[in-house]
């Protein structure tokens, strides 16, 4: 493995994560802030290995991960969030990651993924599947039944955007992304829209 590539939008982020890489024997080492720059990067460079962050400017890293699934070019994953593991691990697997590290452990475990992920193996924490409230596991369901797309909307609306600004943000039409917003409260169970980033925040979706 020789390039590798950082994507996330918080400098002081990228600069722990350069460093835990530069330890692990990477030398050539790209930063990217948003989707646009990362797909920059991708089409210039043959990227080995990538450590992303779900949250980003200008969209979101399953999305980019399932553009490079979809695409001829081929990059190992490594997923750096802060995102709830027990709600994002399996989708980021289903899209191509070989290892999810949170951001609210120490930097130890991303440098263990990064080992492992070179070696061809896979890093992913052992999530708990012991009883939980009903009313909890019940909502945690629903939101596994979302789409990736459904989902990216949902966080969207969750941080005040409008339906146009989400759609020119995906590149939908606007009467898609109301679509999406009217499936989104039927699915979730939630009585409007209005009710969407309270569901968020209750879930830890952000």
């Amino acid at each position: 493995m020789k390039k590798v590539l950082i994507v996330d939008d918080h400098p002081v982020i990228r600069a722990a994560v350069r460093l835990v890489l530069e330890g692990e024997g990477f030398k050539l080492i790209f930063e990217a802030s948003s989707v646009r720059e990362a797909l920059s990067i991708l089409r210039e460079h043959e990227i080995d290995l990538m450590v992303l962050d779900l949250s980003l400017s200008d969209g979101d890293g399953l999305t980019l991960m399932e553009r490079i699934a979809a695409s001829d070019r081929s990059c190992r994953v490594v997923v750096f969030t802060a995102s709830d593991p027990s709600l994002f691990q399996q989708r980021c697997m289903h899209a191509g990651a070989m290892a999810y590290v949170a951001k609210t452990t120490d930097l130890s475990q991303l440098q263990k993924a990064v080992h492992a992920v070179k070696a061809g193996y896979t890093f992913f924490k052992q999530l708990s599947s012991g009883p939980q409230d009903l009313g909890q596991r019940s909502e945690k369901q629903r939101i596994d039944e979302l789409s990736t797309r459904e989902l990216a909307v949902l966080r969207y609306l969750a941080q005040g955007m409008t339906n146009k600004a989400i759609a020119e943000r995906m590149n939908l039409s606007v009467k898609t992304t109301s679509t999406y917003t009217s499936r989104l409260v039927e699915k979730l169970g939630v009585k409007s829209k209005v009710f969407l980033p309270e569901f968020v925040t209750r879930n830890g979706l952000f």
